[in-house]
Parts: C-alpha cells; sequence; structure tokens
C-alpha cells in the first residue's frame, strides 16, 4: 500500500515539474494572463521522452514476451561512431500500445533515484528512474503486429560511452509494465573521442575543438594533432570539463533525464595563417603511453579580418533534432531539423561558418538527447565553425536568474549548453560575445539575461558594435534568440507588441547609432523580412536592392531551423517585406567591401525563396543617418 501510495505522489510529483516548456513573457512586463496563449502554442513542442512516466514502471517480466538483438553485437569494430542494430520481438499478448525503450548504461535498473521529499524517503525508491534514449511503438511499421505478436525494429545507435539493452513494455508510455530485457551491446571502444565541435575564438587567428570522450584526466591526456594539410603535424593540449546532477537546477534534468555527459575537452589551436586548409585528429594519451585516435577532420581558417575574399555565413535559429530510425515520433516534432541538417552537409562546400541563435536540440532536461544533438550536427560542426547562442530551451527555469519566467529548460539552466559548446565570452555562463569573420562583424545577445539600458549586456552590445572597425569590416551583424526587434507572429500580435516587451525600445537607439546592417532573431519558428526600419517606420522604400545610404537596420525572424512551426497574424503589418511558414535558414555572402547577398532558403531543397543585395561605398557607411549622427562644430 505504501508503495502505490508513493508512486502516486511521485507521479503527480512528476506531472507537475515535468510540465510542458511554456514560453513566457519578461518577469512583471506582461500578466500571465496574457501569457495563456504562448502556453497553448508549446503543448505540441513538448519533449517526446516526457510522456514517458519510467517512475510508474511495473515490473511484470513473462515467458509470453521476448526481446532479442539479432545484431550487430559489437557496435563500431571498425571504428564507426553509430550502428544500425536490429531486434526482434515476441509477445503472445500484443497491442498497439506496446514499446520498446533503448537504455544506457545497460544495466538500466540500478540506476540511482534521488528522493524529491522526505516522506519519499520513507517509501522507497520507483523500480526505474531513468528514461531511455529513445523508444518506439512496437507495431512501428508493421500493422500486423497484433495480429501476429511479432516483429522486428531497428534502432540506430551512437556510441554514447556505455552499452546499451532494450526494454520491452507493455501498457503504454503512461503505464509502463516491464515485460522483457533484451542482451547486452556495446561500443568496441565506448570512451572513443567524438562529435568535434568547431568555433571562432576570441582572435580571428585562433580555432577552437570541443569534442567528448568517456576519458577523464587521470586516464588520458586530451590533445589534438593539427597542421596544414599534407604537412608536418603538431599538438595542442586540450582542457577537460564535465557537469555533474547537482549542476542541474531541476527536474527532469536531476531526476528521470539526467544522464553522464562524459567529458568534454577544448583545444585552442592558435597562429593560424589566414584562408589555409588544416588537418586535425582527435587524441587521448592513455597511461600506458599509446593514443586512442579519433578519424582526420579538417578545417579552413578564418581570413585576415577586413579581407576581400568570398564569405558565406548561415544563420537560423530552433533547430532541435530528429532520429533517423524513426524513434520517439519525431516527426510530430521537430519535422524539420533533419532537413536543415541534411541541406546544410549538401553544401557545407559553400559555407564558411554557420550561426545557430538559440533552441538547439530542445533535450529540456534529457541530457542524453544532447549526445544525439551534437551526433546530428558533427558532419557541420567538425568543418565549419558552428556558433550558438542561448535560447530560452537552454537556458530559463525559476529562480536561476533568468530574466523570463518558466521553465522551458528542463531545469538545465544553461549548464549542458555552456559546457558542450565553445563561444568567445568572457563568462559563459554569460552567453554574449563578439565575434569576426573577415569582413563581418557579429554582436551576440544573450536574451536569456537583461539586456536593458544600464544592464552589464547592454554596456556589452554598445562596445561591440563601437569596436566594429567599419572600414575593414563593413558588415556589422546583430543576433540573438527571442526577437527584439520586429515579428508579426500571433502571439506577439496578440501582446500587442510584435516583438519581446522592451525589446527595441531600449536597443533601438543603438542598432540606428551604429548603423547596424541586420539583426537576427529565433524563437518564433518561421521566416519574416523587414524593411530597414527605425522607430517602427521604414525608412527604405526599396525591397530587393538597397545602394547607398540605406539609413535603418533590417530585422530578420528566422526561426525556422526545424522545430514545430509558429503561425502569422492576420494583422496586416506593413514594415514586413516577406512571410514563409516553412523551414530554413538565411545565406550571406559578402563578396567585398561593397557588395552583400542576402538569401533565404527552404530546409527541403536548398533553394532560394527571398534575396536582396546591399551595394555601398565606405561613405554610406560613415553617412549620417537620423538619431545616428555625431555631433560636429562649426570651426575649421
Amino acid at each position: 500500500m505504501r508503495n502505490q501510495l508513493y508512486l502516486l505522489l511521485l507521479g503527480i510529483f512528476v506531472l507537475i515539474t515535468l510540465n510542458k516548456s511554456v514560453h513566457v513573457s519578461a518577469q512583471n512586463y506582461i500578466s500571465f494572463g496574457k501569457q495563456k496563449h504562448r502556453h497553448d502554442d508549446m503543448q505540441q513542442m513538448e519533449q517526446p521522452l516526457s510522456g514517458i512516466q519510467i517512475h510508474k514502471t511495473v515490473l511484470a517480466l513473462t515467458k509470453s514476451a521476448s526481446i532479442h538483438v539479432v545484431g550487430p553485437m559489437l557496435l563500431g569494430s571498425k571504428g564507426e561512431d553509430f550502428e544500425w542494430v536490429t531486434i526482434n520481438l515476441r509477445n503472445a499478448n500484443p497491442t498497439n500500445d506496446d514499446w520498446v525503450g533503448v537504455f544506457s548504461p545497460a544495466k538500466f535498473n540500478e540506476s540511482f533515484c534521488p528522493p524529491v521529499t522526505i516522506d519519499e524517503q520513507q517509501f522507497g525508491a520507483p523500480f526505474l528512474c531513468t528514461a531511455p534514449l529513445k523508444f518506439k511503438y512496437a507495431n512501428y511499421q508493421n500493422a500486423n503486429y497484433t495480429k501476429t505478436g511479432r516483429t522486428s525494429l531497428k534502432f540506430r545507435l551512437i556510441n554514447q560511452r556505455g552499452d546499451f539493452s532494450f526494454a520491452f513494455f507493455s501498457g503504454g508510455l503512461l503505464n509502463p509494465k516491464l515485460i522483457s530485457v533484451s542482451n547486452f551491446i556495446a561500443f568496441a571502444n565506448p570512451k572513443a573521442p567524438l562529435y568535434p565541435r568547431l568555433a571562432l575564438g576570441k582572435s580571428w587567428d585562433i580555432m577552437t575543438v570541443t569534442w567528448t570522450s568517456g576519458y577523464n584526466i587521470d586516464e588520458a591526456v586530451p590533445f589534438v594533432e593539427w597542421g596544414w594539410k599534407g604537412q608536418e603535424q603538431k599538438r595542442s593540449p586540450a582542457g577537460t570539463l564535465t557537469f555533474h546532477r547537482n549542476s542541474m537546477c531541476g527536474t527532469p534534468a536531476r531526476s528521470v533525464g539526467w544522464r553522464d555527459p562524459g567529458f568534454i575537452h577544448t583545444s585552442f589551436l592558435k597562429d593560424l595563417w589566414p584562408n589555409m586548409e588544416y588537418t586535425y585528429k582527435l587524441g587521448h594519451m592513455l597511461n600506458n603511453g599509446s593514443i586512442v585516435w579519433s578519424k582526420q577532420y579538417s578545417f579552413k581558417s578564418a581570413p585576415f579580418p577586413g579581407q576581400e575574399s568570398l564569405q558565406r555565413i548561415v544563420i537560423f535559429g530552433d533547430m532541435g533534432k530528429q532520429e533517423r530510425d524513426g524513434s520517439n515520433e519525431y516527426a510530430n516534432y521537430q519535422p524539420g531539423s533533419l532537413m536543415t541538417t541534411d541541406t546544410l552537409i549538401k553544401d557545407l562546400d559553400n559555407i564558411d561558418a554557420v550561426f545557430l541563435i538559440g533552441d538547439l536540440p530542445y533535450a529540456n532536461g534529457y541530457i542524453s538527447q544532447w549526445d544525439q544533438f551534437t551526433a546530428q550536427v558533427e558532419p557541420i560542426t567538425s568543418r565549419v565553425p558552428f556558433m550558438i547562442a542561448s535560447g530560452n530551451h537552454e537556458r530559463t527555469w525559476e529562480n536561476t536568474g533568468s530574466l523570463y519566467t518558466g521553465i522551458d529548460s528542463g531545469g538545465e539552466c544553461g549548464v549542458p549548453a555552456e559546457t558542450l559548446y565553445y563561444v568567445p565570452a568572457e563568462n559563459r555562463a554569460k552567453f554574449w560575445y563578439a565575434a569576426d569573420y573577415g569582413m563581418f562583424h557579429f554582436c551576440i545577445g544573450d536574451t536569456e539575461h537583461d539586456w536593458r539600458e544600464g544592464s552589464e549586456q547592454y554596456k556589452f552590445i554598445e562596445q561591440c558594435f563601437a569596436s566594429a572597425n567599419r572600414h575593414k569590416q563593413p558588415w556589422l551583424i546583430f543576433a540573438a534568440h527571442r526577437v527584439l526587434g520586429y515579428s508579426s507572429n500571433d502571439w506577439y500580435a496578440k501582446e500587442g507588441s510584435f516583438e519581446e516587451p522592451m525589446g527595441r525600445e531600449h536597443l533601438q537607439k543603438l542598432w540606428q547609432k551604429y548603423k547596424v546592417d541586420m539583426a537576427f532573431y529565433g524563437h518564433v519558428h518561421n521566416y519574416e523580412r523587414v524593411c530597414p526600419i527605425y522607430q517602427n517606420q521604414c525608412v527604405n522604400k526599396e525591397t530587393s536592392h538597397y545602394s547607398g545610404v540605406v539609413n535603418g537596420t533590417i530585422h530578420v525572424v528566422v526561426g525556422g531551423g526545424g522545430s514545430n512551426l509558429n503561425r502569422f497574424t492576420t494583422i496586416n503589418t506593413t514594415w514586413s517585406l516577406f512571410k514563409d511558414y516553412d523551414y530554413g535558414f538565411v545565406k550571406l555572402t559578402a563578396f567585398d567591401q561593397s557588395n552583400l547577398l542576402f538569401e533565404y532558403k527552404k530546409s527541403k531543397d536548398g533553394k532560394v525563396y527571398d534575396s536582396f543585395t546591399i551595394s555601398r561605398d565606405y561613405k554610406d557607411v560613415l553617412a549620417c543617418v537620423h538619431d545616428g549622427c555625431e555631433p560636429t562644430t562649426l570651426a575649421s
């Protein structure tokens, strides 16, 4: 009876704390009542793993059901970092609610279940308290399963520093009954260095490499071996970080969503020559002197700041992740994620850097999903700098210093993002930073922290804008996750603001003063381009080609990286030039100091659906614009 009462109480608690991620406005800006539409809009975006009430699992092993791994038994025997695995299922009493979960480590019932309250300590822990890495219904692609009670499933497993087992459940996701457990399988080297992630350093001649492994510093020394392609290689040391369950701020990250993230290593490749092709590979020197190597990768170093050459930057937000094996029913959760990933991979020879401006995997406290995400984007991140911004699904959590109320991060409060990905910020917990690439100067904001005038971040943003040498780097770009400029999205329209409250009220004076060319945002899952604008007024009548003095900043929402799309308002927003309810990204191509091409491409085909060009001379950048003029004197 006590166990039943315990499960009931824990179930109520977890259902409350695992409630769907909610977009809510900045604290005290808008009443909660006006935010209800955001809550409703987010219901369909719930992390699929949160639908599994794993803590309510009942042990019901039976000989009438079985699950068995057909093969392969040893994964990655030739150095692969993923494998397709086939399992066979048999159930004498099949139902459409039967499902299979993938667990790692394989002995999933030995997980530590932290008590939530003193009363729960008294009742004891549930049988299971760790969510699976992924799941599939037994009838996936087999309508005859409920008739025959037999089927096969295929799962794509990535190396995640542990062995694997498959658990067969009846009772659906809400009342799971464990009826059979498979044999165990593992990768040949589960600790291997994997998923390199390049990022620009604090100066143009530094490339950083971050990767994940199972080796702590007491087992192996991490380093990168690198150099010019085909030339003698050298070695650079790497630092090692990790985070723990108590680094998380709440449930599910501290409870059912927790999984050991392994060790995250970062090395700084310094004194790069501009525009050179470098090769690199990751290494771990074991205590016996032997070395565990990754495969070899390559990248092209950044141009010298101001150098005129062909420079191509991709920008988008809200990517999410998607399983190639169809598990987790992700087709209804982040259906554009793989389309965006694969389209970028196909065009990678024509991309120099990628900026993903917030909301990366939507792990929402299920830490294993960060591995899945780093594996998905690895073909991109291993070859070009992959710069990120902080989104609400990385950072926002109650009473942790977030500007916004809400539980969007699932208890992560920014820790996985800031540890797994490097950005050249002074303090990575405060995710604002500057980055240079050739003729581009980027100022990346963190909308989960205060940006208002007088704040620490506001001072940084102004300093970042002011530091741009517009002769060498004429293309000045601002980017942040939430919309601080303009959006015709439905929930913003209902608030009457068409932006995050107080966004442009504080920042538009800086955009105008420093003649910021473009500002990019995610958070809203669609695409929209706004006219060059200042104080709600279009300041240039052109739509496809801008020449000379532009007079205002062009604002762009590009949040269609992969997660569920958001509807536009029916209100006619006169400043909006192009809207698209689809998945896509923006590509900026700088040809020289005077000419830039803007393209919006759809993820489904990589074709251009909106574009414009800018042509101007240096004197046009210096020219006086309204509220952007330096004081003058009559003295000669």
